[in-house]
């Protein structure tokens, strides 16, 4: 190979080499990405409490009937509407997925005619347990949280103000409300949810 085809292939390495690089210097300053000065928002995800506790004391529930005094029936009936997919409220209202909640407080659980229950709502229901506004407060914030086993796909209303105007609006399904409970009484005690295993009774 004499020094002409030498310099023929080391001429041909050197251009491949700075169309490369030059291409990379390109890419680089078309493509670049500079970190902003100020960053738009922080996603934080709560690290979840290891059981037993040794976090932070958890906050307080509000007595449902502080929640009642502040509740605006007006408001609530907006809220109902995540209901109605399920649910009528109308005096004799036809049951849909769930069963028609008109003069559902201090209604017998399980009780309503014409409805199929789950079998855990249906446990739910032994003892003469009825929907106080008490059981409806703990329904609403959690369904399977209290009623272990309900068909009741709902997340539940994480949010006071929203349960407090849903129960105020819920109050008014009835030809007789019922009465209010005294606003800073201390809660009455829910009753505990039955085991999702339970054997319904003969």
């Amino acid at each position: 190979m004499d020094s002409n085809e030498v310099n023929k292939v080391l001429a041909g390495l050197l251009g491949t080499v700075f169309v490369v690089f030059s291409v990379g210097i390109v890419s680089d300053s078309l493509f670049a990405s500079p970190k902003p000065e100020k960053p738009g928002f922080t996603i934080e995800a709560a690290e979840p409490e290891a059981a037993g506790g040794g976090g932070k004391e958890a906050k307080a529930a509000t007595p449902v009937a502080d929640l009642l005094a502040a509740g605006k029936a007006e408001a609530g009936a907006t809220v109902f509407k995540k209901c109605q997919a399920c649910h009528s409220g109308e005096k004799g209202g036809p049951n849909k997925i769930g069963p028609d909640l008109w003069d559902i407080v201090n209604r017998p659980v399980a009780h309503h005619e014409g409805f199929a229950y789950s079998a855990g709502m249906k446990d739910f229901a032994k003892g003469d347990n009825k929907w106080t506004f008490e059981n409806l407060n703990h329904f609403l914030t959690s369904p399977k949280g209290l009623v272990k086993g309900t068909a009741m796909g709902f997340a539940g209303l994480p949010k006071d103000e929203d349960r407090g105007n849903l129960l105020a609006y819920l109050r008014t399904l009835s030809d007789s409300p019922a009465p209010l409970p005294e606003a800073g009484a201390a809660p009455a005690a829910t009753p505990a949810a039955a085991p999702a295993d339970a054997k319904p009774a003969n």
